[in-house]
């Protein structure tokens, strides 16, 4: 299972508990995307309160330790699939990449998408979807 960036931040921030991930992915593996990194590496940088942003970089470094997925030749395809498919629901899929991405990877390996952000990531062709609300 891959957990979207909202999960990571949820926890960090303390929005959502912690059981309810667990209870949410059971038994199986959790995985963070590079994507996930980038995101969250971006909020590091941009925050302008010294102890928020070491909070941060030191919540990053966590789960950086935890098994990422990286972005393929598959993930492309994947991507370029879902893309065209907002496209073609007469959506943008611009502001929407970094989800496409994250849901390309999931697509790609076959894992589903543990989301607090369910509209983000509805009608994607082939993604399996789990969407917490805690």
């Amino acid at each position: 299972m891959i957990l979207d960036s909202c999960i990571w931040i949820g926890l960090a921030s303390g929005r959502l508990r912690k059981e309810a991930v667990v209870a949410a992915t059971g038994d199986s593996p959790v995985f963070t995307s590079v994507i996930t990194l980038g995101e969250l590496g971006f909020g590091v940088e941009a925050c302008a309160d010294p102890a928020e942003r070491a909070s941060r970089a030191a919540t990053l470094r966590q789960i950086e330790t935890r098994p990422v997925l990286e972005v393929t030749r598959l993930t492309a395809a994947a991507f370029g699939v879902l893309a065209a498919a907002v496209r073609q629901s007469g959506r943008s899929p611009r502001p929407r990449y970094n989800d496409l991405w994250i849901a390309a990877q999931a697509i790609e390996q076959g894992y589903a998408l543990l989301t607090l952000n369910g509209a983000d990531f509805a009608g994607l062709p082939g993604l399996r979807l789990l969407a917490l609300n805690d």
